[in-house]
């Protein structure tokens, strides 16, 4: 069906008058909703024409609110998902690192509590010549934002021009950024929609979010951390799995060489939760210490990065490469690059509470979600886009699950500037974890981090 906007000209007005000019749309927002309603494929023009349609305002929020639920409920098939993608990537900007004279290689995580990963990986990757375009985002609920978390350095700067990003690329071989507004617009609308229409946990619909932004950003090779478990998107490994590999194939149906790493996130990754405090802790793992999981996941995603890159490297090399300087030097010039001070102090917390063991036993459970969502309600996360955050807020964990604690021996510390905001995190951690008197030690200590490689 071809409908006509417009509207008709007064009567008796002469047609040389300017009346409004028509356009003819190819298709009918009905028609594409009916046809995914009625659990049928879209057709390449019906995508390209409602994703091209929906960035002009043809289509209107709630026609797509429609459609989003409809794709909820029935679906996509791989051919839909990729065509999806790609329109959405159409209706923005691409990026190319062409000129450089290094590789590039990039890394996605789906978010969780205490990921910072992003800061110790990217210098890490860059000490060993290959560049690292990391352009990320903020936080929202208790997943933690990479912005955020950088923010927390005096000084330092989310936005900077493509410019300044090429000689930063050339120069120091890393840089963490805010994406620019051209990218993907039609995600950035429809991302937006999904959040109000309950159609967020949809595997087509997150799969062909992150990978327009990242197929848009012009990176030659990705590596995708997608986190199983409470703390995650996707609470089971099978539905991480399925998210993993649709990503893995779009990823390489665009060019882009491709593979993913499922990951646990059933308890919160390392010992501190929120923007400053992760700062801190990635230092030490640049400095060649830090807790294990973190430094294993570190490690594990370099060595992926920098294989897609054509470099061959083993853990050995990246192990010395965090110990003997070279991953920090990476880091203090990035920072510095973008305007921040990686010497200065960073910023604490007022206000401090401790949680401690009511009885002798050991620490057998420690839950993602009820630590992720204790430090968001701290201060250290967002529940809208516009809500500012606090630079120390989080959570300080003191003993790892397995280890065996004594009655009044501190398990956390709470941290924020505005002591009324402690009840309710306390709520919120109260039953996300466990002090058992008879358990063994070593009861629920955590497994390998990578649960498996997907590519």
């Amino acid at each position: 069906m071809r409908r006509v906007h417009g509207r008709p000209s007064t009567p008796g007005a002469s047609t040389s008058n300017a009346r409004e000019q028509t356009v003819a749309e190819s298709f009918d927002a009905v028609d594409v909703i009916r046809t995914k309603r009625d659990r049928e494929r879209l057709s390449e023009g019906q995508i390209d024409w409602v994703i091209d349609a929906y960035t002009r305002g043809v289509v209107a929020d709630e026609q797509m609110s429609a459609l989003a639920m409809a794709i909820f409920l029935n679906g996509m098939d791989r051919e839909e998902i990729a065509r999806w993608t790609a329109a959405m990537i159409a209706s923005g900007e691409r990026m190319s690192f062409d000129s450089l004279s290094k590789r590039t290689t990039d890394k996605h995580s789906t978010g969780g509590v205490g990921d910072k990963i992003t800061l110790p990986l990217a210098p890490l990757v860059a000490s060993f010549g290959v560049a690292v375009p990391q352009l990320s985002g903020r936080g929202l609920g208790h997943t933690g934002g990479t912005l955020d978390k950088l923010e927390a350095i005096p000084g330092w700067q989310a936005s900077i021009s493509n410019e300044q990003m090429m000689r930063i690329l050339e120069d120091v071989g890393a840089v963490i950024c805010a994406a620019g507004s051209g990218l993907a617009p039609a995600d950035k609308k429809l991302y937006a929609l999904r959040d109000i229409t309950s159609t967020v946990d949809c595997i087509p619909l997150i799969a062909s979010s992150i990978m327009s932004k990242k197929i848009a950003e012009g990176t030659g090779a990705l590596v995708l951390d997608v986190k199983v478990g409470s703390g995650a998107f996707m609470k089971t490994e099978e539905s991480a799995r399925e998210l993993a590999s649709t990503m893995v194939d779009l990823g390489k149906d665009a060019g882009v060489k491709t593979v993913a790493l499922l990951t646990d996130m059933s308890r919160p990754l390392g010992r501190k939760i929120g923007n400053a405090l992760e700062v801190a802790e990635s230092v030490e793992v640049l400095a060649g210490g830090g807790p294990r999981d973190v430094v294993d996941l570190t490690v594990a995603l370099a060595r992926e990065m920098l294989t897609l890159a054509g470099v061959d490297v083993t853990d050995d090399d990246l192990h010395g490469a965090l110990a003997d300087g070279r991953a920090m030097d990476a880091w203090k010039r990035m920072i510095s690059a973008q305007g921040g001070d990686p010497d200065a102090e960073l910023p604490t917390a007022s206000e401090r509470h401790d949680v401690v063991a009511e009885s002798d036993g050991v620490l057998t459970e420690l839950d993602a979600l009820s630590v992720g969502v204790a430090s968001w309600r701290l201060g250290a996360g967002r529940a809208r886009k516009e809500d500012p955050v606090q630079a120390g807020a989080g959570i300080e964990i003191h003993v790892d699950p397995g280890e065996r604690v004594t009655a009044g021996q501190k398990l956390m510390t709470l941290h924020t500037d505005t002591p009324d905001r402690f009840e309710r995190a306390l709520e919120f951690l109260e039953g996300g974890y466990t002090v058992s008197p008879d358990a063994a030690e070593g009861t629920g200590a955590r497994g390998d981090v990578v649960l498996d490689r997907i590519g």
